[in-house]
């Protein structure tokens, strides 16, 4: 049997980036439930071929690679950032190029929607922008969306809601019941440290070991 494959695709701008970050934590959660593969695409990487995509239609070998990884991904987590109350110009024009590629890409695909942002105000585009944008895709959207505003770092509830969403996705890669650790359960997010390390552990700090 094949191994699974789970595809992170990360908007993010900056290098590091909270946006990665967070697409790593969702992936490492998945990938602890169903030791699926991980393959993360920075779509930052891909602007100029997707840009000449758009005008030529013509992807280089590059944007040709990341649309097949995501054409054959058992599961879908994509991350966002939050610009001007949706997500990003680069991150949509990826998926415009998706479409273009195979329109049924992502029919019946799970996907777990996934935002950053400075702010938690803006916490309803994950279902005022994200969800109908997969669910126009055809995509399966797991039920919970995770969005982390910069406090969220290090703060309580988010590495529930990281775990949450994880045990849905992978359920729904897998064809089985997600359930919910019990009250002594390791955290799905472990990899990068205990439940405890993450409640503690500054943004900045979390950044800085991105850092190459």
């Amino acid at each position: 049997m094949s191994e699974r494959k789970i595809v992170v695709v990360s908007a993010g701008l900056s290098v590091p980036s909270s946006t990665r970050l967070l697409g790593d934590r969702l992936a490492q959660a998945v990938a602890a439930r169903t030791g699926a593969e991980v393959r993360v695409i920075e779509v930052r990487d891909l602007a100029v071929a997707i840009a000449h995509h758009l005008t030529s239609g013509f992807p280089g070998p590059d944007l040709s690679s990341a649309l097949d990884a995501v054409t054959g991904a058992d599961g879908l987590i994509v991350v966002t950032p939050v610009f001007s109350a949706s997500y990003s110009g680069l991150f949509k024009s990826f998926f415009d190029v998706l479409g273009a590629w195979d329109r049924d890409a992502l029919a019946g695909k799970p996907v777990l929607i996934a935002a950053t942002g400075g702010s938690a105000r803006h916490s309803l585009v994950l279902d005022h922008a994200l969800r109908p944008l997969f669910a126009y895709l055809r995509a399966v959207v797991a039920p919970t969306g995770v969005y982390a505003a910069s406090e969220d770092w290090g703060a309580e509830g988010l590495p529930e809601r990281i775990d949450r969403a994880a045990g849905e996705l992978a359920a729904l890669m897998t064809g089985a019941p997600a359930r919910q650790p019990g009250p002594g359960a390791q955290r799905s997010g472990d990899d990068l440290g205990s439940g405890d390390d993450l409640a503690v552990v500054p943004f900045e700090e979390q950044l800085a070991a991105l850092r190459p």
